[in-house]
């Protein structure tokens, strides 16, 4: 049997090099795109591209050759909320561009299904114990942020497109994702990875800066789980959004404990200024569920394996610059 084809936009990236991984191991053949090469090692697909998908005939070149069966796009301007804070409108316009032209050369390539990676950040901010909200509670529109309205048209754009080229689109609403391979540094740095480093930065003892007052509540779902759920939706009949994530709400607060446990150490914290976004977060997970999805990693079990891999970039590091 031929072997089915894929392209995966963003392989360079952190969920996109794992979805990378977890598509070669399932036989497909897979062409990897992106604007930078890998930065944690190569990818192990078939082809990698280098390309800016801004621009329309980028997306074109990537669609070269036999037609592809699967096109995953992942590929985005995206970042922690230090990042999203400061960098909002160039961020909407390069994803915007990116979604626009990728989406209609795979439906003039005839691609069969096109996966779209959304955010949950398409909802409203919400209060610590609000019931939670289902995908159809994206309306009317309030997101707390400018991703989360670009992510919104997207889904719209990505689904109009589709029917427009009679081609499958598969769309997921990510929940915050974590693990290894991940940035850890900088303001693209997500709230598990930037904790992670600071506690492995500091020494025994030390003091680390936490950005709000930690009461704000959030899901983290281990990128491996992340990775297993956007296969089952691609190749699952469900045309419709589906949030994809855990049910696992913790505060900012008991994260923070939760890493320092970890590592074993005795920090103390210091809460302040700075872009925390939305209060709490709670959604459903019952459409994905529906079609047999079961995230198995609980947040301490992943970042168990997460924290000694930042703590090795930081400790590589600091050896680099000594």
């Amino acid at each position: 049997m031929t072997a089915l084809r894929a392209l995966v936009c963003g392989a360079s990236g952190f969920v996109g090099g794992h979805l990378v991984r977890r598509l070669v191991a399932e036989g497909f053949s897979v062409r990897g795109v992106d604007r930078v090469e890998p930065r944690y090692g190569e990818i192990a697909c078939d082809e990698m591209l280098l390309a800016d998908l801004r621009r329309a005939e980028e997306c074109e070149r990537a669609l070269e050759g036999p037609a592809f069966d699967h096109v995953y796009q992942l590929a985005a301007d995206m970042g922690g909320m230090e990042y999203l804070d400061s960098a909002s409108s160039q961020m909407m316009h390069d994803n915007v561009l990116i979604n626009a032209h990728m989406a209609d050369a795979a439906g003039r390539a005839g691609v069969r299904r096109y996966f779209f990676s959304s955010s949950v950040c398409v909802y409203r901010d919400m209060q610590p114990g609000e019931p939670a909200l289902g995908e159809a509670d994206a309306y009317p529109a309030l997101p707390d942020n400018d991703y989360g309205w670009e992510k919104l048209y997207s889904e719209r754009l990505v689904t109009s497109l589709g029917k427009r080229y009679g081609m499958a689109t598969r769309i997921a609403r990510f929940q915050n994702c974590y693990g290894p391979l991940g940035c850890w540094s900088g303001v693209r740095a997500k709230a598990p990875a930037a904790i992670c480093r600071k506690v492995a930065e500091a020494p025994d003892g030390g003091t680390i800066d936490v950005i709000g007052d930690g009461s704000a509540v959030r899901s983290f779902v281990y990128v491996d789980d992340l990775v297993g759920g956007v296969r089952l939706l691609t190749d699952s009949d469900m045309s419709e959004p589906a949030n994809l994530g855990t049910r696992e709400y913790v505060t900012v607060g008991e994260l923070v404990d939760t890493v320092i446990d970890i590592a074993g150490k005795r920090l103390s914290i210091r809460n302040v200024d700075g872009p925390v976004g939305v209060r709490a977060r709670n959604f459903s997970n019952d459409r994905i569920e529906s079609i047999g999805y079961r995230p198995s990693t609980t947040l301490r079990e992943g970042l168990a394996r997460t924290y000694p891999w930042v703590e090795e970039q930081v400790r590589a590091t600091r050896g680099r610059s000594s």
